[in-house]
């Protein structure tokens, strides 16, 4: 109960000032200052849920959600394993690094056609677009995680007598930690978005098909509940890996 209360007190203000502007959009859609077709009532977005909630929860959810996974599963693996890969052969790193970064640098608009192109309709163009736009943060967050640590704590541990991998075990993971979450929780967002925009240029299912459907057919109530359920599980998964952080990290938030 107690964490419970400092959580309210926390984001105590954040509550009031979206409670704040949810009130301030319905009434100026109410009072058709502003078109409905343009921005809808939150109101009747919620109705549009609870109307919709069928395809919305148990059709579209599920397919975004298993993309999602995908995507950012194989975006963990692949990130840490370069990470560590060029963590310990600068050769590798000079040859791959600028290659991450230039990816980056691309408009992932313009490679999701070449995705669909390659993969079809089918879910890996999706889980593609998933893994190109949620690979950096990991790859990034780990690889500079692993650079970060003391100089001086290994040294300490190679006069100790520990070998290459002893001192990456029980030095230069625990201090890559914090960097590796912090690149973790940008990659699960971006995992979501990545999955949604492969919907937008090509699905038959997912909550981004749906919003672009609504879209097609000027339904702005159905767009904003899709927008609404990929916010709300957007939040849910970064409070997830905040989680995790929180008791991996336990040791560190102790001191």
């Amino acid at each position: 109960m107690r964490r419970f209360n400092i959580w309210i007190r926390s984001y105590s203000l954040f509550f009031i000032f979206s409670i704040t502007i949810l009130i301030f959009v319905e009434w100026l859609v109410r009072s058709r200052i502003i078109p409905a077709f343009i921005i809808p009532a939150p109101t009747n977005v919620i109705i549009s849920i609870f109307e919709n909630w069928k395809p919305l929860l148990l059709e579209h959810l599920p397919a975004t959600f298993l993309e999602f996974l995908i995507g950012f599963t194989l975006a963990v693996l692949g990130g840490i394993l370069l990470a560590v890969g060029m963590f310990f052969f600068k050769t590798l790193e000079k040859m791959l690094y600028p290659a991450v970064l230039i990816s980056q640098m691309i408009p992932i608009i313009a490679l999701s056609p070449i995705f669909v192109l390659w993969f079809g309709y089918t879910i890996w163009s999706k889980v593609a677009v998933t893994i190109l736009i949620s690979f950096f943060p990991i790859v990034v967050g780990t690889y500079d995680g692993l650079k970060s640590s003391d100089q001086e704590y290994s040294e300490l541990l190679r006069s100790m007598g520990a070998n290459r991998w002893q001192i990456f075990l029980k030095l230069n993971i625990p201090m890559a930690m914090s960097s590796f979450f912090s690149g973790l929780k940008l990659a699960i967002v971006y995992a979501l978005v990545g999955a949604t925009i492969g919907e937008w240029l090509g699905a038959s299912e997912g909550l981004g098909y749906y919003s672009r459907r609504m879209s097609g057919n000027l339904n702005a109530e159905g767009v904003f509940a899709a927008i609404t359920i990929l916010t709300i599980m957007g939040i849910l998964l970064f409070a997830f890996v905040t989680v995790i952080e929180k008791y991996t990290l336990k040791w560190k938030n102790a001191e």
